[in-house]
């Protein structure tokens, strides 16, 4: 298994990224969890088979239609995580 954070930047607050990250995520089977970041970033864990965390992480390049996605960083993440996908509390 292999687990990152995400923290995605751009035009991602407003446009439903969110909503769109927990339906992709949950559809590929990851767990993890999806919120918006004070300074207009949006931050997600994903934990699932290498391939399927791969594909979510090049899928947030894109994001939901009128999204406009600047950059994607990704960090090693090894804190639990629940199963499933979900989004939670603001940070």
């Amino acid at each position: 298994m292999k687990q990152v954070r995400v923290v995605i930047s751009g035009q991602v607050q407003g446009v439903w990224f969110r909503g769109w990250t927990v339906g992709e995520a949950a559809a590929r089977g990851l767990d993890g969890w999806v919120r918006n970041r004070r300074d207009g970033t949006v931050e997600a864990v994903f934990r699932g088979p290498p391939e399927t965390v791969d594909e979510m992480i090049d899928l947030c390049w894109d994001g939901p239609p009128v999204a406009s996605v600047d950059a994607v960083e990704i960090f090693p993440d090894t804190d639990p995580v629940e199963p499933g996908f979900r989004q939670i509390k603001n940070a």
